[in-house]
């Protein structure tokens, strides 16, 4: 099979989870004053951003890697299944951030928000490697540089979500800006050193 039908699913679950993010914003607009109500969701609109720049990273990641590919497999797409569900879900984690960032759940609103990112990053890597390893699904032409450039990009994901999810064992708040850190250097490193990709 090949990999154009898994690309056109993929975009549409990028999109629904991308657009999912602003109704967590607007959910959080209640009865009151208008004004007040704005200036005090500040903590949505932050974690919109985040959460919209890594759905946004993770697409640019999953066309890239899609671009080397030949062919799919079930297996592929199995695991191409388990990646998208973990995208799916970031609305969820994004939403429990904002609400709750300044109260007493925000420890766990931080821990699930960086297991979200962690299994994300998981599955990047699962699905990467089976594509990749003896070059299973690769083109005959994916250009070397670009694989294992994909390959020293992936590999220290998930350790280094994981290290910013156990932040929030010692501050919450902390987690989340290393959340954040983390989306900006994803987006130099893609833009500065993936121009090639």
């Amino acid at each position: 099979m090949r990999p154009a039908r898994l690309e056109a699913f993929a975009d549409g679950v990028f999109a629904i989870a991308a657009t999912l993010l602003i109704l967590n914003v607007d959910a959080q607009v209640t009865d009151g004053d208008l004004g007040d109500n704005l200036l005090h969701i500040w903590p949505s609109y932050l974690a919109y951003a985040v959460s919209f720049v890594t759905i946004g990273i993770m697409w640019v990641n999953h066309h890239t890697v899609m671009a080397q590919i030949d062919r799919t497999d079930r297996r592929f797409l199995f695991a191409n299944i388990g990646l998208l569900m973990c995208i799916a879900f970031v609305p969820f984690p994004t939403r429990l951030v904002a609400e709750h960032i300044r109260g007493d759940g925000a420890r766990d609103a931080a821990l699930v928000y960086g297991f979200t990112m962690v299994a994300t990053a998981i599955m990047f890597n699962i699905t990467w490697f089976y594509a990749s390893v003896g070059r299973r699904l690769l083109k005959a032409d994916a250009d070397p540089a670009v694989v294992s450039g994909i390959t020293r990009a992936y590999l220290p994901g998930p350790w280094i979500y994981l290290a910013a999810t156990l932040l929030a064992f010692v501050n919450p708040t902390a987690s989340v800006i290393a959340f954040l850190a983390i989306a900006a250097f994803y987006v130099l490193e893609s833009s500065i050193l993936g121009n090639s990709a």
